[in-house]
């Protein structure tokens, strides 16, 4: 080798090392920024009561976006509040997650109450929509009054509780204890402002942007977001879940009431029609599966069974309407305390509750009817049913016995007078197989 080619390699060779150093340094950071480009966000939305319902699909979700390795997870919540239970279900599988989670109070109209500010204030990250509100989380009773003491406890109980989350996550506590204690709520703006929350966005997209770079603490440890360019997944609630949370709706489950003791009636006052009876014994059990995720008053519900069974004893007792104004009375009072909350979403409108009564009083006032008549009616069946037709005699008639034709059939007859063969007669009494005949006065 000349001493020029020698030359030549000794200088190329440093400068081929840098060269390809550079080179992988730069697909390595290629890479990383590639990784940052394929950030999987798994969204979920819950909008509605915070129920078992909500938490079966808070926790099957959050199992596939583990399944998937999602690296950050979105719960979109719009919600008046729900069930204590549901709500600290929800929130352990949040604390558990190795993912981290973000609770973004949207859209614009949404609400974080109650229920929801546990959640949100559990969040690893704290997100609200312009136009939103978080707060008013004075725990409430399900189907009862509490009395003083356990209303205290209860209260003492979500307060510490609320107050443990703020601090696990470095929020608000002094706010957070007060929206339970109080029942105090605040905009987004002063939920930013008094450090419930972490930010305002004003979309997905603005959400996605101000996620970018925040390092945040999960049960794995910190972890930093990398929103750059997000790859969306949204998760949908199924069939199944969607199903169940139309039922534990408060006016589904009480029409599904109302369809269930008419089925159940329907099918006692008609045995063997089964279907009425299927219809109403499904229709049963899904209303007392919807009456445990809401607040209900229970001496209403007695008060609504109690209407139905005096429709019922109306038809059996005679009691001149009185059965049924008292029915009347008892439906429309059921109807009305039916659901003990101060939420109007929780409660049931009058343009439910009216057409309901109504339509129940007008069904049993046409089932007594239908029945008087039908015990008063003429009896056209059997022996009975003879009394007063018509027929023809066939040969002489009197004391001593004779023949008439009636409906194209012959029967032994016997009259107190004489009728003369081919005269018109009508049927007084039946005793046995021989008839008791008149003539047929001419008109």
């Amino acid at each position: 080798m000349s001493n020029r080619c020698r030359t030549l390699l000794f200088f190329f060779v440093p400068i081929i090392a840098i060269l390809s150093a550079v080179f992988f340094a730069a697909s390595a950071f290629a890479d990383e920024r590639g990784g940052e480009e394929a950030t999987t966000v798994f969204v979920m939305r819950v909008s509605g009561m915070i129920s078992p319902v909500a938490s079966d699909f808070v926790a099957s979700s959050l199992r596939k976006a583990a399944d998937i390795d999602a690296q950050i997870i979105i719960l979109e919540l719009d919600t008046p509040g729900g069930l204590d239970t549901s709500m600290r279900a929800i929130v352990k599988e949040m604390n558990a997650s190795r993912t981290p989670i973000v609770v973004y109070v949207a859209p614009s109209g949404a609400r974080a109450a109650s229920a929801g500010a546990f959640i949100t204030i559990a969040a690893h990250v704290a997100a609200m929509s312009p136009g939103t509100n978080i707060g008013a989380a004075h725990p409430v009773a399900v189907g009862e009054k509490m009395d003083p003491v356990m209303a205290e406890k209860a209260t003492n109980d979500a307060a510490a509780y609320i107050r443990s989350l703020a601090e696990q996550h470095g929020r608000n506590a002094v706010w957070a204890e007060d929206a339970v204690r109080k029942s105090i709520s605040a905009t987004e703006s002063e939920a930013l402002k008094l450090g419930v929350i972490d930010l305002i966005a004003t979309d997905r997209a603005d959400l996605m942007k101000q996620l970018d770079g925040r390092v945040v603490r999960t049960a794995a440890g910190n972890i930093s977001l990398r929103t750059a360019k997000p790859v969306i997944i949204n998760e949908e609630m199924g069939f199944r879940h969607r199903l169940l949370s139309f039922v534990s709706d408060p006016t589904v489950a009480y029409l599904l009431m109302m369809i269930g003791f008419y089925g159940i009636f329907f099918e006692l006052s008609n045995p063997g029609t089964i279907a009425p009876g299927i219809i109403g014994a499904i229709s049963l059990v899904l209303a007392f599966y919807a009456f445990q995720t809401l607040p209900v008053n229970y001496a209403g519900l007695i008060l609504i069974v109690i209407g139905i069974i005096l429709f019922v004893l109306e038809i059996k007792v005679t009691s001149y309407g009185l059965l049924t104004l008292g029915g009347i009375s008892c439906l429309t009072l059921g109807s009305l305390m039916l659901y003990d909350s101060t939420v109007p979403l929780m409660r049931l409108s009058l343009s439910v509750i009216i057409p309901a009564v109504l339509v129940s009083a007008t069904f049993f006032f046409l089932t007594i009817r239908l029945a008087v008549r039908s015990q008063r009616a003429r009896v056209t069946t059997g022996s009975e049913g003879l009394v007063g037709e018509e027929g023809i005699a066939r040969e002489n008639i009197g004391p001593d016995g004779g023949t008439v034709l009636i409906h194209g059939e012959l029967w032994s007859a016997y009259a107190e007078e004489r009728i003369q063969a081919g005269s018109p007669i009508v049927i007084r009494s039946v005793k046995g197989l021989r008839v008791k005949v008149v003539k047929k006065p001419i008109s």
